[in-house]
C-alpha cells in the first residue's frame, strides 16, 4: 500500500497500517520525516519550528505513543503552565480558570457573567446551516466573551478569524455540545461527569515534538522514502500505479490501494489518472491558509520583568497588537533554554496580519522585541533568535468547508481503493492527525481484506 505524504498523519497511517499487518512504502518529497513538525536543539536552546505541545487527550493517543516507544519520554507541561494570559487594556491578564475565579475576577464584565449563566436557557441554534465561530459565541455568550475570549483562542489554534471560521467544521465538539443538549455548560458538566472529570495532557519530548515522527521513521525504516516526488497516480483496475523521480532515479510502482496525506493545495496538484471525478479536488485550492511566522527570542532571566508563570499570552483582535502570541516556551518545558535564561515562541500573522511576514528578519525579530518589551517588559538584546517562515500555514475551516469534504469523499468514492484526509479535511491539530492516520489505516485495511 502507498502512503503520499510523510507528516505526522501519513507516518500514523504507516504505523497503524503496520500494526494491522499491512505492507507500507510512504513517499515524502522533504528531506526529513514529519512535515510541519520539526524540532531543533542548538546547545541547550530547542525550538519547535512548528507545532509545540500535543494533547494528549484520549487513550487512543496514549496508546499511540506507548506502541510508538515514546510513553516514558513523555513530558507533561509544568503545573505552573495551568495560567492562560490574555491581553487586556494594553496588559497581559490572567484568564479564570475556576468557576470561583470566573465570579471573582474582574477580567469580564458583571453583564457578560450574568450571560454567561444564563446560556443553559437560551434556546439551541438552527439545526442546518453552517453558522461562524463569531455568530455561534455571540449568540450563546455574548460580544464580550468573543472578543476577550474566544478571538484569542481561536488566534492561537487557527491563526484565524472566528468571524469567518465555521463552529461546525472548525470546534464540532463545541457544536456538538448545544445540538446534542443544548446547552454548552449543560453538555459540558454531563460530558464531565460522564468520564469522572476532566482529561487531557499538553505534552512534549525532551529533544522536542520530532521525536514522535524520527521515531515513527526509525520503525519504517527503508519503507519511509524519503527525498522522493510522486509526480501522478494512475488507477488500473484493482491496482494502482504511482509514478515518482527521487535524486537517484525516476519510477513507478504498483500497488493495491493509495492513501494521500497531503495539504489541500499539494493534493489539488497532484495528477490522477483514470479517475475523471478527480478534477472536483481543484476545490481544494480554495481552502484558505495564511502565513504565519514563528519567531524564536531567548533572553537572560534578568532582562524579563513579568513571571513567566503560565502557558503563554494571547491577543485579542479588538487590542490591535502585532503579534497573535507568545508562549512562554522555558517555563512550558524543561530542557528549553539554559540556566538563567527564558525563552520565547511568538507567532505573528494569520488571516489577522498576514502582511506582517513580509518582512525581512531583522524588521520581523525587533517588531516582536518590541512587542513583548511593551506586554511583558522585556529589555536587553535577544541571546538567540530564530525565525520559521510558513508562506502557506493552517488550513481554515472556514463557514460552507462541507463542500471540501464532500469533494474528498466525492473522489474516493468514485475510486475503490483511493483514500484521503489529514488536516485538509479531518482537523489541523496533531491528535487530530493521529486520529486521521487510524482512521485511514482502518478505511484502507477494509479494502484490502476485500481484495
Amino acid at each position: 500500500m502507498a502512503i503520499i505524504g510523510g507528516g505526522i498523519t501519513g507516518l500514523s497511517t504507516a504505523w497503524y497500517l503496520r500494526k494491522l499487518g499491512v505492507p507500507v512504502v510512504v513517499f515524502e518529497a522533504k528531506g526529513q520525516p514529519g512535515g510541519v513538525m520539526a524540532s531543533r536543539r542548538e546547545g541547550d536552546w530547542l525550538l519547535e519550528t512548528g507545532p509545540n505541545t500535543l494533547f494528549e487527550n484520549s487513550a487512543a493517543i496514549s496508546d499511540f505513543l506507548r506502541g510508538v516507544g515514546l510513553e516514558n519520554r513523555r513530558l507533561v507541561a509544568s503545573p505552573e503552565a495551568n495560567k492562560r494570559y490574555v491581553v487586556r487594556h494594553g496588559r497581559p491578564a490572567a484568564l479564570p480558570a475556576t468557576p470561583m475565579q470566573f465570579l471573582t475576577s474582574s477580567f469580564l464584565s458583571v453583564r457578560t457573567k450574568l450571560g454567561v449563566l444564563a446560556e443553559p436557557f437560551r434556546a439551541r441554534g438552527p439545526a442546518e446551516g453552517d453558522e461562524s465561530v463569531a455568530q455561534f459565541v455571540t449568540r450563546r455568550l455574548g460580544q464580550e466573551f468573543l472578543d476577550f475570549v474566544v478571538n484569542p483562542f481561536v488566534a492561537g489554534v487557527y491563526a484565524g478569524d472566528p468571524g469567518a471560521l465555521s463552529v461546525r467544521h472548525a470546534f464540532p465538539k463545541l457544536h456538538a455540545l448545544e445540538r446534542d443538549h443544548g446547552s454548552l455548560i449543560r453538555g459540558a458538566l454531563r460530558r464531565r461527569t460522564a468520564t469522572a472529570g476532566p482529561k487531557g495532557s499538553m505534552i512534549s519530548f525532551p529533544e522536542g515534538l520530532a521525536e514522535v515522527p524520527l521515531a515513527l521513521a526509525s520503525q519504517l525504516g527503508s519503507h519511509l522514502r524519503l527525498n522522493h516526488t510522486v509526480t501522478a497516480v494512475r488507477h488500473m483496475g484493482w491496482l494502482w500505479q504511482v509514478d515518482f523521480t527521487s535524486p537517484q532515479k525516476t519510477g513507478s510502482e504498483n500497488f493495491s490501494a493509495v492513501i494521500c496525506a497531503l495539504p489541500p493545495d499539494a493534493l489539488a496538484a497532484l495528477p490522477f489518472e483514470g479517475v475523471p471525478e478527480a478534477g472536483a479536488l481543484a476545490v481544494m485550492r480554495e481552502i484558505p491558509q495564511p502565513a504565519v511566522a514563528s519567531v524564536f527570542l531567548g533572553f537572560r532571566r534578568e532582562d524579563v520583568a513579568h513571571p513567566l508563570d503560565g502557558f503563554g499570552m494571547l491577543t485579542p483582535a479588538v487590542e490591535k497588537r502585532r503579534i497573535l502570541g507568545t508562549l512562554f516556551s522555558s517555563t512550558l518545558f524543561p530542557g528549553r533554554a539554559p540556566a538563567g535564561h527564558v525563552a520565547f515562541t511568538t507567532f505573528v500573522g494569520g488571516t489577522r496580519q498576514p502582511e506582517l511576514c513580509n518582512q525581512n528578519d531583522a524588521a520581523l525579530v525587533a517588531m516582536v522585541q518590541e512587542e513583548l518589551a511593551d506586554l511583558l517588559g522585556v529589555h536587553g538584546t535577544p541571546v538567540i533568535s530564530r525565525i520559521q517562515r510558513w508562506p502557506r500555514a493552517i488550513s481554515q475551516y472556514v463557514v460552507g468547508f462541507q463542500k471540501f469534504k464532500d469533494a474528498c469523499r466525492t473522489v474516493e468514492a468514485a475510486a475503490p481503493g483511493l483514500f484521503l484526509g489529514g488536516p485538509c479535511c479531518d482537523g489541523v491539530s496533531l491528535s487530530n492527525c493521529i486520529g486521521a492516520g487510524q482512521r485511514l489505516a482502518e478505511a484502507a485495511s477494509r479494502r484490502i481484506a476485500r481484495l
